[in-house]
């Protein structure tokens, strides 16, 4: 109920107060621009059409702070074009005039004052109604000792009579007052969605954009990270075995016809170093494209990281859909490097993984009772995890004090 009231009296207030600032901005960029427009061929209207867009500005940039209590956003203010480095001053002066922006600004200010005529009237009327309506007993029993007064129920046949009246009045009291918030709220948002279309629709989809320049060059950090890992792996590991077993196999090939049995426990010890180097390959193959994940989904693979973890893991996996492989894929490999991390360097004694879906988004929360300490500062390993989930449009989130637990949170779009 709190919150109700909080949202009808922001509501009111926005519309209310936003009412004469329309008029005055109205008034303001009508005469600015009919007395731009007529004198630029002369050239002072350029100035004068440039001072207009200044203040079609600033009515848009109040309008921009009041939109964030209306449709509960942070505020984003558009990014105008700047002049050019170097310009002179009359290309400094004239930069208003070549940026779209100003232009929506000044088209907000013309259009915003007969949806906010509306907004007003609309306002007035449904605090009017309950505020007269509920208020009739105390004020009607002067009214109705008024001679010659007519009163409203009197026209519609329910007679004159103070109590008929009166139930008159508070019934439509009471029904204006369960439709005071939905009309109110209604007219805030209807001039609101003017504004968040003319003042900030132009910013918004600038930082979509941006978020996505963002996204692309996190998945190319990403994969650039992975793929300079897995090269050191394969150098530190398969691939000084495998020089290692090239020299062995010479060795007991010149030992053959010297000491066959020497040479055949040299064979014996490089069968096993292929099969060490198999193992390894496999598993570094897994952190690559794992099968299972692509034959058989995120459970069945979140069970095989599960198992293969050091520290017990307790796994909660409440999904069985499939979903993009992107997505499975980014999710996995989140569950990869934190149980392997857990391992390195947690020392935990119990790791919690759990997935869940809501509102078309995975939920995967892993948590550890170990050491804490763990961040996404760059240079950490849980960095490349966070960009591997922006290149996904995802997000990471971690709680990590020092001592301990540690709680990692990440959030996969999948509708």
């Amino acid at each position: 109920m709190r919150s109700l009231k909080r949202r009808v009296l922001l509501d009111t207030r926005y519309t209310l107060v936003g009412f004469p600032t329309a008029v005055i901005a109205f008034v303001l960029l009508v005469a600015g621009f009919a007395a731009g427009v007529g004198t630029v061929v002369v050239w002072i209207g350029v100035p004068i059409l440039v001072g207009t867009l200044m203040v079609a500005r600033g009515f848009a940039d109040a309008e921009r702070a009041w939109l964030a209590d209306v449709l509960e956003r942070p505020p984003v203010r558009p990014r105008y074009k700047p002049a050019p480095a170097g310009a002179g001053r009359f290309r400094r002066l004239v930069n208003p005039l070549t940026s779209g922006q100003s232009w929506l600004d000044l088209l907000h200010g013309l259009l915003n004052f007969p949806i906010s005529i509306v907004s007003f009237v609309v306002t007035v009327v449904f605090w009017a109604l309950p505020l007269a309506g509920l208020t009739y007993p105390i004020y009607g029993i002067v009214t109705s000792r008024i001679p010659g007064n007519t009163e409203l129920p009197q026209l519609l046949g329910f007679g004159a009579g103070y109590w008929t009246n009166v139930l008159f009045y508070v019934s439509l009291g009471l029904v204006s007052a369960l439709l005071l918030p939905f009309l109110v709220r209604g007219s805030a948002l209807l001039r609101a969605g003017l504004g968040r279309a003319l003042l900030t629709g132009v910013a918004e989809l600038h930082e979509r954009i941006d978020d996505l320049a963002e996204g692309r060059a996190a998945a190319v950090s990403a994969e650039a990270n992975a793929l300079r890992k897995l090269e050191r792996d394969i150098h530190d590991g398969p691939q000084q075995r495998l020089v290692s077993l090239a020299m062995e196999l010479s060795r007991a090939q010149r030992q053959m016809n010297k000491d066959p049995q020497a040479a055949q426990a040299t064979i014996d010890s490089a069968i096993t170093a292929t099969r060490e180097t198999l193992d390894e390959l496999r598993a570094l193959s897994r952190g690559i494209a794992p099968p299972i994940l692509s034959d058989r989904g995120l459970a069945p693979a979140l069970a095989a990281l599960a198992g293969r973890c050091t520290v017990p893991v307790d796994l909660d996996v409440q999904v069985s859909e499939r979903y993009q492989a992107s997505v499975e894929n980014a999710v996995y490999y989140v569950v990869a490097e934190t149980l392997t991390n857990v391992a390195k360097h947690s020392r935990a004694t119990v790791c919690t993984v759990q997935l869940t879906r809501a509102a078309g988004v995975l939920m995967l929360t892993i948590g550890d009772d170990g050491v804490g300490g763990a961040h996404v500062a760059k240079g950490h390993g849980l960095a490349g995890l966070a960009d591997r989930l922006r290149a996904v449009d995802g997000e990471l989130t971690v709680r990590s004090p020092d001592g301990g637990p540690t709680v990692i949170v990440a959030e996969v779009p999948c509708a």
